[in-house]
C-alpha cells in the first residue's frame, strides 16, 4: 500500500518511506491510500478472541501488502505484552485502562510498535537513524523506553522546561545510552515546531537520517486502533450504542479511534475532551481552527496550542467538516473541574488521573445530553504519574507501581536548549 501526504495527495511513498521519513516533505502528514473495512461477521468473533487475535486481524489487514504473516505476528507480539482492562465506574460508565505498559501511558502501544516496525524497516542500513520527538510528557518516556537499546536508532526528546511532570521527567531523562533528552525553554508547541523545522531542512536532511516516533508517524498512530476493537469487544453494551471519550492533546489518540470507526467498528460517536487548551472544541462548536498558545494546566500532556494530527481527523471524515461536527463532540474544562472530578470518582472507588478526570467529564456531559448510550472514557495514564496533582486532590499519599517508583532513584541528565531553531540546528549538525 501506499501513503501520501494531507497536504499534497499525489505525493505518495511506500510503508517504508512513509515510517522512515516521518513527516511529508511538503509538512503533511502521510495517510494510507485507503482504509480497510473489516467484515462485520470478524468483528463479532473479536468478543471471544485474546487481545494479541484482534491484533493479528486488524494490522494484517492493514499492513499485509508490505509484511509478511510472520513479521505482523512479531510485530503484534512486541506490542500488545499487557493487557488494557474495561472497568466499571459508574451505571454504563467504563473507563478503557491504557497505563498497564512499560511506562505506565497508552502511548507504550505505539511506541512498541514503532520501534519494532522502524528495526524491520530500516534493516541492515549503515545509517543511523535519529529520532526526533517533541513531548508534553508521556510520549517522551513511552519512545525512550520502546526504543532504548535498539541498534541503529538513536532518540533525542525535547521537552519543555518546568512543565512536565517529576515522573514523566524522570522517566526519559535518566536512561542514557542512546536516549538524549532537550530542556527547552519554552513550551510544548516550540518543541513541536523545532522537530518540523528540522524534518523540513535540507542541509540535516542530506547529512541525517531523520524520522518521528510522534504520533505524526504512522507507525506510532496506527497501532493505537487496536484497543478500541478490544474494548468494544469486551463492553457490556445492552443493545446501547456506544461512544468513546478521548482526553486529548495532539489529537492522534483521537485519530486512531476514528481510523478504528472507520474500519467498520461501530462506535456511534466520540467526545474529544480537553483542557483550556480548546481550539479544537472551539471548532467543533461552529468556530474556524486558529492555533492558539498553549496554558499550562494540571493535565499538562494535554497542553497543545496546534494539535498536528487535527488535518487527519478531517481526513478520516472525508473533508466533511459537517459530519466532523456531527460525530465527534467537543468539551473542555478548567484545571478546578479537572481537581472535583478526581476527588469526586474517588468516592466511587476509582481513581483518576488528570487526563482520565478530563476524558470522564466529557462523557458524563455527552451522556447527560444524549441519553441511550454506553460510555467508555481513555484512563490514559497510571495516576502516579501525576503524583503532586492527584496526592493534593485527594489529600492522601498514593502507592506507586515499582516500576514507577524506580524511575524517581535515576539522575537526570539533560542538555539546554533554547527554542530558536539555529541552537538546535547547530547540536544536530554536531552529531558524530
Amino acid at each position: 500500500m501506499q501513503y501520501y501526504s494531507t497536504n499534497n495527495p499525489n505525493h505518495k511513498v511506500s510503508l517504508s518511506e512513509a515510517v522512515i521519513k516521518g513527516l511529508a516533505p511538503d509538512n503533511g502528514l502521510y495517510f494510507p491510500e485507503r482504509i480497510p473495512v473489516l467484515p462485520k461477521e470478524l468483528i463479532e468473533k473479536f468478543s471471544k478472541m485474546n487481545f494479541r487475535e484482534i491484533g493479528y486481524a486488524v494490522i494484517d489487514a492493514l499492513f499485509s501488502e508490505d509484511l509478511s504473516e510472520t513479521q505482523i505476528r512479531e510485530l503484534v507480539d512486541h506490542t500488545l505484552t499487557f493487557d488494557a482492562p474495561v472497568v466499571k465506574v459508574d451505571e454504563d460508565v467504563y473507563s478503557l485502562e491504557l497505563f498497564h505498559g512499560p511506562t505506565l501511558a497508552f502511548k507504550d502501544f505505539g511506541a512498541r510498535f514503532c520501534s519494532k516496525l522502524m528495526s524491520m524497516l530500516h534493516g541492515k542500513n549503515d545509517k543511523t537513524v535519529r529520532v526526533l520527538v517533541a513531548t508534553s510528557g508521556d510520549t517522551g518516556s513511552a519512545v525512550a523506553n520502546g526504543f532504548l537499546r535498539v541498534d541503529g536508532v538513536e532518540v533525542i526528546i525535547l521537552f519543555p522546561k518546568g512543565k512536565v511532570s517529576l515522573l514523566q521527567e524522570k522517566q526519559f531523562t535518566t536512561l542514557g545510552q542512546n536516549i538524549t533528552a532537550l530542556e527547552v525553554d519554552g513550551v510544548f508547541d516550540d518543541c513541536q515546531t523545532l522537530v518540523k523545522q528540522a524534518f523540513l531542512d535540507p542541509e540535516l536532511n542530506l547529512k541525517l537520517l531523520l524520522t518521528s516516533a510522534n504520533s505524526i508517524n504512522i507507525a506510532r498512530w496506527i497501532p493505537q486502533c487496536l484497543y478500541y476493537f478490544y474494548a468494544f469487544s469486551r463492553l457490556p453494551k445492552n443493545g446501547k450504542k456506544v461512544v468513546f471519550a478521548v482526553p486529548s492533546g495532539n489529537f492522534g489518540n483521537l485519530a486512531a479511534g476514528i481510523l478504528a470507526q472507520s474500519m467498520g467498528l461501530q462506535i456511534d460517536r466520540f467526545v474529544a475532551a480537553t483542557n483550556v487548551n480548546k481550539v479544537v472544541p472551539d471548532y467543533l462548536h461552529g468556530a474556524a481552527f486558529q492555533a492558539e498558545p498553549s496554558i499550562q494546566t494540571v493535565s499538562n500532556s494535554m497542553d497543545v496550542g496546534n494539535p498536528s494530527n487535527f488535518p487527519r481527523l478531517l481526513w478520516l471524515y472525508g473533508n466533511d467538516e459537517n459530519l466532523f461536527r456531527e460525530m465527534v463532540k467537543g468539551y473542555f474544562y478548567n484545571d478546578e473541574e479537572t481537581i472535583d472530578a478526581i476527588q469526586k470518582v474517588q468516592k466511587k472507588g476509582y481513581t483518576l488521573d488528570p487526563h482520565g478526570a478530563v476524558g470522564y467529564l466529557g462523557l458524563g456531559d455527552f451522556m447527560n445530553e444524549h441519553p441511550g448510550y454506553v460510555g467508555v472514557f481513555l484512563e490514559t495514564a497510571h495516576p502516579g504519574k501525576f503524583r503532586d496533582v492527584v496526592e493534593g486532590a485527594l489529600g492522601e499519599e498514593l502507592e506507586l507501581p515499582a516500576r514507577l517508583a524506580k524511575f524517581l532513584k535515576g539522575e537526570k541528565k539533560v542538555i539546554p536548549m533554547g527554542k530558536g531553531f539555529g541552537e538546535f540546528k547547530g547540536f544536530l549538525e554536531n552529531l558524530d
